[in-house]
């Protein structure tokens, strides 16, 4: 049987794993926003489990907001490095700090 705690664990250890991917990884803005969308689903995961366990809708609801802004987050983030990849050719985040005022 699984429990809270379970599910808790597995939840700290995707969040963890995002953010070591979000320190670690500072070359790739690809690698950065999958990092980011892991952490958006880690959080996920603990809103259905307090609410599975709990047993209140209010949890599952919530997460379906946060689905629908990380997608609406991945579409405008892939189109703006699709648009940045044809002007320079590279994605990497060292040639982006060109692009400050």
């Amino acid at each position: 049987m699984l429990t809270l705690a379970h599910f808790l664990t597995l939840g700290a250890l995707l969040f963890a794993i995002s953010v070591a991917g979000i320190f670690l990884n500072r070359r790739n803005v690809l690698i950065l926003l999958m990092c980011i969308e892991l952490m958006l689903l880690a959080v996920n995961m603990n809103f259905v489990a307090f609410s599975r366990f709990m047993d209140v809708m209010d949890g599952q609801v919530f997460v379906f907001f946060i689905l629908t802004v990380a997608a609406a987050e991945a579409a405008i983030g892939l189109a703006i490095l699709v648009v940045l990849f044809r002007n320079r050719r590279s994605i990497a985040v060292g040639e982006l700090s060109d692009l400050k005022g």
